[in-house]
């Protein structure tokens, strides 16, 4: 697939990085081509750097992974959308977020063309998009959101990041428990101090 990554953080790289190294064409989506945050992953194989209008436009997919607060500036500013699987990574967290919104998904579906909007890869930290692996077993993720053209595209890139599963637990009246489910990932590893090396796995009997 040809993913436009929106965001080159930790999240964003991770993920760049991994999907790149999986074989789909990553094409970085930035303010300034000169001068970003995550320069470095274009070492990566096939991976560029481009506008963010440019890059949403060539892309069938569109990740974003940027401070929650910065959701509605970042929504507006892709250009046309329509068609387009856009993937929300973000969580609002002790009120950090788009004003007039409970969660970062919505205030995406509100600011663009598209429909096809999910949240994924919101409820682990970065090092677990580096490595899900915990001796032999593997951590899970889920993903929400109406569109199930969206929710299919986000289980596959899931699993093409190393991820063992990825669960659908329903449609865009999930996004705020998703967020929930970031924030109790949050609360344990850092406010618990249990540290950022712990994560998610459905068990089934």
């Amino acid at each position: 697939m040809k993913i436009a990554i929106i965001g080159t953080g930790n999240v964003g790289g991770a993920l760049a990085t991994k999907w790149a190294d999986f074989g789909h064409q990553i094409l970085l989506g930035v303010k300034d081509i000169e001068n970003f945050k995550g320069m470095d992953l274009l070492s990566n194989p096939n991976t560029s750097v481009h506008p963010v209008k440019e890059a949403v436009a060539a892309s069938e997919v569109i990740f974003i992974a940027v401070p929650a607060t910065a959701a509605v500036e970042v929504a507006q500013s892709l250009g046309d959308t329509e068609g387009k699987v856009i993937i929300d990574s973000m969580n609002i967290v002790m009120g950090r977020g788009p004003q007039g919104f409970s969660n970062t998904a919505d205030a995406i579906l509100a600011n663009t063309a598209t429909n096809d909007v999910v949240k994924c890869f919101n409820t682990t930290g970065f090092n677990n998009m580096v490595n899900p692996r915990y001796g032999d077993k593997t951590l899970d993720l889920f993903t929400a959101g109406d569109s199930k053209k969206g929710k299919t595209i986000a289980i596959q890139l899931g699993k093409d990041a190393g991820f063992a599963e990825c669960y659908d637990i329903g449609g865009n009246d999930k996004f705020g428990l998703m967020e929930q489910f970031a924030f109790f990932w949050i609360n344990l590893a850092m406010m618990q101090g249990q540290g950022r090396d712990i994560g998610f796995k459905l068990l089934k009997r």
